[in-house]
């Protein structure tokens, strides 16, 4: 059956004949459309008459044109129709804006999914188009993923959050902060709040580019492009201004913009994120910064951290008595992400897509093999943004169930106690929301709270969300729960909101505002 609801003009049918068309799923048809997106079933698309031009955009002259018949949109995509078009217009842009070679989106409305599309190729080489059942990295989302595994636990009573780690993973050594001794919490970890480093080893340069940051932020020079950095840079580079200083700690500041801080490398020039090693399990993992100092005091600054992620796999093994990995997969067929899974190279995945990155004379290649084991809590998951929409989900109705229970007795459980939902969501001090200024880092997820300043001005909607930069993969999950009267929820029944998920295969591509502007397209269109 088709997956795509799509149509071209009559002129490019009869030029071109049967041809694949992209994967939509939920979406009205489209004359005119010219981007190649995936199809199920479909067959093969002729070769560009360039064969150079398989490793870059299609240009609108050669792009394939799409050549499925009409199908009728699915019931829950009902009344989403401008939507629709309108949020695919934005990919499309967003897309030939950072000359990525696919982008898969899913969208749900009050737990329904209502719209799911493939653009451009999984695999530029064999001409395999994107489709809903796309499977990509989805890089630091993993660490959303993590942190259930820790509520659960802790919900169960098998977790201490406070606890030092070593109390669950003795390996790990305790740790001094300039001659104290200092202790690591689970909780601490969660939120990057640990002082253990990210993949920049040098002190030195971590702590002069937080420094220059809130230097800059001081004098309110911070750029205002939310967008512009790579997901996986997270703490080093959205750092939260510190109270003005004193002039002569503020020149010495200032000289960091003379020193080698201008030519800091960022995380994709990082060694580390290129390891091909494999690691049996988490402990052994440890090894990689076990031994390091830390950068701060524990619970005094926030440093984004996926090794703090791969110690917290480790104290998931010894809380519950099983294998992360084995552990987690548990999780995902409670939450029926059957397409979830880690990253591994051997394994047959059906529909992986393959990864890209621009060379240095702006050619398209294909990334290195890397190996992921070392950091499958913080980043080393594959999956579909139809799983991620189930994952985001089930987080919202276990955030909203609690307001529903005197309406509805017959309302079952959500996989995480109400309670449990928000303290995860309930933004932690000291902290930074590097892909949205306006927010903080929680637990697990980046939250922006409701606010407004002025009327009839900008209002602020709350929502939740994580973001995510791999090796050629860029991604985010984004939750905008509705804004629910108490008082009127006879009629309905959780979850209430917008799920967005959209994964790329190209690194450092921006997504989290084109996730937040197609949410409130879709709850336009449901509140109209």
């Amino acid at each position: 059956m088709y997956r795509l609801l799509s149509s071209v003009t009559a002129r490019a049918a009869a030029a071109t004949g049967p041809a694949w068309s992209g994967g939509r799923r939920g979406a009205h048809g489209r004359p005119g459309a010219k981007l190649a997106v995936g199809l199920r079933g479909a067959g093969p698309t002729q070769s560009p008459a360039d064969p150079e031009a398989a490793g870059a955009e299609l240009p609108h002259e050669q792009a394939l044109s799409l050549g499925s018949p009409h199908t009728p949109a699915s019931p829950a995509a009902k009344g989403f129709s401008r939507a629709i078009e309108s949020s695919r217009d934005l990919l499309h842009r967003i897309k030939d804006e950072v000359g990525a070679p696919g982008i898969v989106v899913g969208v749900s409305v009050d737990g329904k999914e209502v719209w799911s599309e493939g653009l451009g190729y999984a695999d530029v080489e064999n001409r395999v188009p994107c489709k809903p059942e796309t499977v990509m990295r989805i890089a630091s989302i993993s660490k959303s993923l993590t942190m259930v595994a820790l509520a659960k636990l802790w919900e169960d009573g098998k977790l201490d959050l406070d606890l030092p780690v070593q109390h669950y993973v003795p390996e790990f050594p305790e740790k001094e902060y300039e001659g104290e001794k200092v202790s690591v919490t689970t909780r601490l970890l969660i939120s990057h709040l640990s002082g253990i480093r990210h993949y920049e080893k040098d002190m030195k340069k971590v702590k002069d580019e937080k420094a220059y940051k809130a230097l800059k932020m001081t004098k309110g020079l911070m750029p205002s492009d939310q967008e512009k950095e790579p997901k996986e840079k997270g703490g080093k580079n959205h750092e939260k201004s510190d109270p003005p200083k004193a002039k002569g700690e503020q020149e010495n500041e200032a000289r960091c913009r003379h020193s080698k801080h201008g030519k800091k490398k960022n995380d994709f020039e990082q060694g580390e994120l290129y390891l091909k090693e494999k690691f049996e399990n988490s402990i052994e993992s440890l090894r990689l910064f076990k031994n390091d100092p830390l950068f701060f005091k524990p619970g005094s600054q926030f440093l984004y951290s996926t090794f703090g992620y791969t110690l917290l796999a480790a104290i998931i093994e010894r809380a519950s008595g099983y294998k992360y990995l084995d552990y987690m997969q548990k999780i995902f067929h409670d939450l029926d992400m059957l397409t979830t899974v880690q990253e591994e190279n051997e394994p047959v995945i059906y529909n992986r897509a393959r990864f890209y990155v621009y060379n240095k004379k702006k050619r398209l290649v294909n990334t290195p093999y890397v190996d992921n084991s070392y950091k499958w809590a913080g980043g080393g998951f594959l999956s579909t943004v139809g799983d991620l929409l189930k994952f985001g989900n089930a987080m919202l109705y276990g955030y909203q169930v609690g307001l529903f229970k005197n309406s509805n007795e017959n309302l079952l459980p959500g996989y995480l106690k109400p309670e449990t939902m928000v303290m995860m969501w309930t933004p932690v001090p000291n902290t930074e929301m590097s892909w949205d200024k306006e927010g903080k880092y929680a637990m697990a997820w980046g939250v922006v709270e409701k606010k407004q300043t002025y009327g009839s001005c900008r209002k602020q909607r709350h929502y939740a969300s994580h973001t995510g930069g791999a090796v050629g993969a860029s991604s985010v999950l984004l939750v905008l729960p509705e804004e629910l009267d108490p008082e009127a929820l006879n009629n309905k029944v959780p979850p209430r909101g917008i799920i967005v998920s959209i994964i790329c295969n190209m690194q450092s591509v921006g997504l989290n505002s084109t996730a937040l502007k197609i949410a409130l397209e879709f709850d336009k269109d449901r509140a109209d």
